[in-house]
């Protein structure tokens, strides 16, 4: 058995993972002076920095403007929850997964919403699932990028743009990273502490006229918690949409989020963030090519993640 010792070559900076990310070059806690800290987030101050992360958000990821961004509670994981148990029930869903996250929605979809008329269109790590088996008269819920696996969609042109179902499109860890076919996603989500290495807690829904019209025309079946209610009265509640959040969220991470996103646009935006990201894995990629013990997961070079 061969014994490896630890490198004695440190990186100088070692703040990265798939979880909390590293966070933008040269910040310090002095970039979150002005957080609205001990106020309220319904208070003029609070609303208004959380509408400045809206369109900030807008502007940056190039989101269409009669598309909805809401703030919401329980980072990635909530905002995706949150569409499941809103907008699933309708028609028949196709989940499509190959790691570990996308499988997780697949779980939740047979195993918690119990729906009958599920297809599963999965492969393992490394790979990506025949995309050509979707049936988009149906909806489907998808990740944009493997976060587990490395694998990520190359871009949206399987999606149809007239279709019957929804696309439902995990894209926390594609987001500033990745550019999103918006017009082929009805619903994307995302957190904070992924790309732009903002702080944990918080998630972000981007919603179609197309998801909001299923939103105020379809009554699911279940019961939805408070946490998960998107309407009233069979109305969206706009103002969740405007900075109204449906719990209290940090001003604090507010404030990082928003320095985040200040310095995304001071760099040149959606371009420069992509081309980031891409000279970052080309590092990776020449280490992996000089390697006699190393791989990538993603076997087809044209699918394989940047992030």
């Amino acid at each position: 058995m061969t014994t490896r010792t630890k490198p004695g070559l440190r990186p100088a900076n070692p703040n990265f993972s798939s979880g909390p990310c590293a966070k933008r070059p040269g910040w310090s806690v002095e970039a979150l002076t002005n957080a609205a800290l001990g106020r309220s987030h319904r208070a003029k101050i609070g609303k208004s920095k959380l509408e400045q992360a809206i369109e900030l958000t807008r502007e940056i990821l190039q989101v269409p403007a009669d598309y909805r961004i809401g703030i919401v509670p329980a980072s990635d994981t909530g905002a995706v929850e949150m569409a499941l148990w809103s907008l699933l029930g309708q028609r028949g869903v196709d989940m499509v997964a190959w790691e570990s996250f996308g499988s997780g929605w697949v779980t939740d979809v047979v195993k918690q919403l119990k729906l009958a008329d599920v297809r599963r269109i999965e492969a393992g790590y490394g790979a990506l699932p025949d995309l050509t088996k979707i049936d988009f008269d149906r909806d489907v819920v998808f990740t944009w990028n493997g976060t587990t696996s490395g694998v990520r969609v190359p871009n949206g042109e399987f999606i149809p743009v007239s279709r019957k179902g929804l696309t439902i499109c995990d894209a926390t860890s594609a987001a500033f990273a990745q550019k999103l076919d918006f017009q082929k996603l009805d619903v994307v989500t995302f957190s904070w502490q992924k790309v732009l290495g903002g702080e944990g807690a918080h998630g972000m829904l981007i919603l179609s006229p197309r998801a909001v019209e299923r939103l105020e025309s379809y009554k699911p079946a279940w019961p939805l918690p408070k946490i998960f209610r998107l309407t009233s009265g069979g109305k969206l509640i706009e103002g969740i949409f405007k900075g109204e959040t449906i719990n209290t969220p940090s001003m604090l991470c507010v404030e990082d989020y928003l320095d985040a996103l200040r310095w995304a646009k001071s760099i040149g935006g959606l371009d420069a963030l992509i081309a980031r990201a891409d000279a970052n894995a080309a590092v990776i990629d020449g280490f992996v090519d000089r390697s006699a013990w190393l791989g990538h997961v993603a076997t087809d070079p044209a699918t394989r993640s940047n992030t």
